[in-house]
């Protein structure tokens, strides 16, 4: 296990001062999340943090758990708790980039994403979808925005990163 000073300062940036210290004591982050109470732990919002402040980034990036990054669902719940107003899901899109960038992504992200970059949407329409719709008297679903969520995604760069895998 070695310390990656540069992983340090691009996941924590200008969180590198006293009041990081004192978000490693708390723990708040642990008691609200429901991810971490649903996975009994594998799931560890402090861990993240702490990690990342050691610079192990190993133990995060191709780690053999991919729930101990992508575990985190974006609810805000720590966020809104945490004392020292530090907004941890920030940083954890942060690490979720870098392990993207490294191409350790879990398969269902990059599939979800190339799903999302094919159909500009998550659940692409199906005839069965159609006909339920139909069924229940809802509207058609609006076409002929795939165009814009594409050029979006490609000013992102999704398609370069979807390349990795």
């Amino acid at each position: 296990m070695t310390m990656d000073l540069e992983f340090r300062r691009l996941v924590l940036g200008d969180y590198m001062s006293s009041t990081l210290q004192y978000c490693l004591q708390c723990s708040r982050c642990n008691d609200v999340c429901p991810v971490n109470e649903v996975s009994d732990g594998a799931y560890n919002p402090r861990t993240v943090i702490l990690n990342s402040y050691l610079g192990l980034k190993d133990k995060l990036i191709g780690a053999d758990n991919p729930i101990a990054v992508w575990g985190c669902q974006i609810c805000d719940t720590c966020d809104l708790i945490c004392p020292q107003d530090i907004e941890l899901t920030e940083i954890f899109y942060i690490v979720k980039n870098l392990s993207v960038q490294a191409g350790e992504a879990p398969e269902y992200y990059v599939t979800q994403a190339k799903t999302i970059f094919e159909h500009g949407k998550a659940i692409p329409m199906s005839s069965a979808i159609e006909r339920r719709r139909e069924r229940m008297g809802l509207e058609e679903v609006p076409t002929g925005f795939l165009d814009d969520v594409k050029a979006i995604l490609k000013e992102t760069k999704l398609e370069e990163k979807l390349s990795k895998y």
